[in-house]
Formats: structure tokens, C-alpha cells, sequence
């Protein structure tokens, strides 16, 4: 083998010094929008009734620099108390990620599957902080499967534009 061939199939770096390995990382998390409503404050609290929970979701991705991605992992919850709004929550929170010599085909299950499963936590932490300090207890989301969403919404090729990812949770 010749000092300047590469080894691509096994992402090693290539004799020469030029670097093919695969590499996805996060540059950075941050809230990029954020909304908390309490519409029926105080009379909501005189419920005896604990709210039924609807939460949504949507993830979105976007190349924004050189080997710069940016994935928004959209959260809606509203919580309904017997007839009334017990509060409403928007989070859009996002990510920079950078990624480098991954081949196309596995460029969007990473952005729609893995990079929303890396955010959700740190989302959930928002979401839950958030509802405590409006007064309700905690709300705790349980984890999603975001590859799976993935991987069952690309089996019903069409219904989704590419780029993104909706659900229910």
C-alpha cells in the first residue's frame, strides 16, 4: 500500500495526514424560543382535577455554515383542567452540531434521529423547570424514540417533507 492511500471504509485518517474519519459532535444548546402561559391563573389552581396533558412535537434541521448543522426540536404542551387551560408551553430548543465526512445517506437519520435525541433531555429540563415555577408540579416527559419516529414516518415515504420529523408523544 502506497504512504498516501486512504482506508475510507474504516474511517481512518489517511497516511498523508488528511482526515477522513467520520466526525459528528455538538457546538452548542440553546433556547432559540420559549413561551409559558398560566390563562386561568388563580382560578385554576381551585381544580381538583389533574390535567389532561397533550404534548407535540417537530423537529427541523438546517445546514447554516460549512460542515454546521442546526437542528430546533419543537415542543408544544397544553394541559387541560376540566373546561379550562391550566397553562401552555412553546419550546423551540436547538443545536449546533458539526459534522464532518459522514456520507450523505446517513446525514438525515442523524439530524432527525440522533441530534433530537442528544437535545431532548436538556428540553425536557426547560419544559419541567418551567411548569414548577408556574405553580403545577413538574411535568417529566417520557424519552421518545426519535429513530424509531424516524425510521416509521421514512417506511410511509411521501407523507413527510424531507428535512422533518412530526409526532405526537
Amino acid at each position: 500500500m502506497a504512504e498516501n492511500d486512504t482506508i475510507a471504509e474504516f474511517g481512518e485518517p489517511a497516511a498523508n495526514g488528511a482526515d477522513t474519519a467520520p466526525v459528528a459532535g455538538v457546538l452548542s444548546q440553546y433556547v432559540k424560543d420559549f413561551s409559558f402561559e398560566n390563562p386561568n391563573a388563580p382560578q385554576v389552581y381551585q381544580s381538583q382535577t389533574a390535567p389532561a396533558i397533550d404534548v407535540q412535537f417537530n423537529i427541523g434541521s438546517g445546514q447554516v455554515g460549512e460542515d454546521v448543522y442546526e437542528v430546533v426540536l419543537k415542543i408544544d404542551v397544553k394541559a387541560q383542567a376540566e373546561d379550562q387551560t391550566a397553562f401552555v408551553v412553546d419550546l423551540s430548543y436547538a443545536g449546533l452540531f458539526a459534522i464532518r465526512n459522514v456520507p450523505q445517506e446517513q446525514m438525515e437519520p442523524f439530524l432527525l434521529g440522533e441530534a433530537p435525541r442528544i437535545l431532548f433531555p436538556f428540553a425536557r429540563r426547560v419544559i419541567a423547570d418551567a411548569v414548577r415555577d408556574g405553580g403545577f408540579p413538574p411535568l417529566m416527559l417520557e424519552p421518545i424514540d426519535f429513530t424509531g419516529i424516524y425510521l416509521q414516518q421514512r417506511a410511509q415515504a411521501g407523507d413527510v417533507a424531507q428535512g422533518e420529523i412530526a409526532g405526537n408523544a
